[in-house]
């Protein structure tokens, strides 16, 4: 597979980092396969995941190919930077093609990148997620790879404006030991395993995380750290709501073109 767009990115980003002085904490690093194909599966606290989880297998030579939803290939500038880099876009509506799209990749020892929780967590803990991981694992014979990101929300989440220059921001990136769910398992308690770890590992990143928020700041630490963003619970309601206001916008479109 030709690589002519994805390292000249990696280099830039890393360029960006090293001027905006962001802090990494990488670790569990000798938990990616140096070779064959895994889904690394992360949580996701901010519009810059993609990014920072791609990091987490950077050491190990390796180049992650991430899921992400149709509407970011259809953007002007991140198009075709996506396809370029091969990722694989997600049709909501018809999620087969992309399915197969990733068994192919996997099967042919790529790394698949996966946001198991589909959106960005405004509570910043780990939502409820899906058994799709674990089935195109087990469909690719391939390991898991749980992930916990911890610090990009500082710098661009859901309902925050952009900070993307904001120097000196602490990022921690942890990478589990990777989970080998085979046939015959139960999907749905793997699926909790799999959140579990990741819960796990996201919170210890948060307790470790060497910054706390400056007075007036603690709309990016969880509610149970004693941060001013949502609950879970409170966290659902709003995406309830929210896509409760997508839909009608939908139908409303869907009528004035009828």
């Amino acid at each position: 597979m030709s690589e002519i767009v994805y390292p000249p990115v990696i280099k830039a980003a890393l360029g960006m980092f090293k001027a905006l002085n962001l802090k990494f904490r990488l670790e569990g690093t000798e938990n990616v396969p140096a070779t064959g194909g895994a889904v690394l599966v992360s949580n996701h606290v901010s519009y810059l995941d993609f990014i920072f989880a791609g990091l987490a297998v950077h050491p190990a030579g390796r180049l992650t190919r991430f899921m992400a939803k149709k509407e970011v290939f259809d953007h002007r500038v991140s198009g075709p930077l996506m396809r370029g880099m091969h990722h694989i876009p997600v049709d909501r509506e018809s999620g087969a093609s992309s399915y197969k799209a990733a068994l192919t990749a996997l099967k042919g020892g790529e790394i698949i990148g996966v946001f198991a929780e589909a959106t960005i967590s405004r509570s910043f803990t780990v939502k409820d997620i899906k058994s799709g991981a674990v089935r195109m694992a087990v469909a690719a014979d391939v390991p898991l790879l749980p992930i916990a990101i911890w610090g990009p929300q500082r710098l661009w989440t859901k309902g925050r404006k952009k900070r993307l220059f904001q120097r000196n921001v602490p990022v921690t990136i942890l990478i589990g030991e990777p989970m080998y769910p085979k046939r015959g398992d139960d999907y749905n308690q793997v699926t909790e395993d799999l959140r579990a770890r990741m819960s796990e590992l996201l919170e210890r990143a948060q307790r470790e995380y060497p910054d706390v928020p400056a007075k007036g700041e603690g709309w990016w630490q969880p509610a149970y750290l004693g941060g001013t963003a949502p609950t879970p619970e409170e966290a659902e309601r709003l995406d309830a709501e929210e896509a409760d206001a997508r839909a009608a916008r939908r139908a409303q479109k869907a009528a004035g073109q009828d």
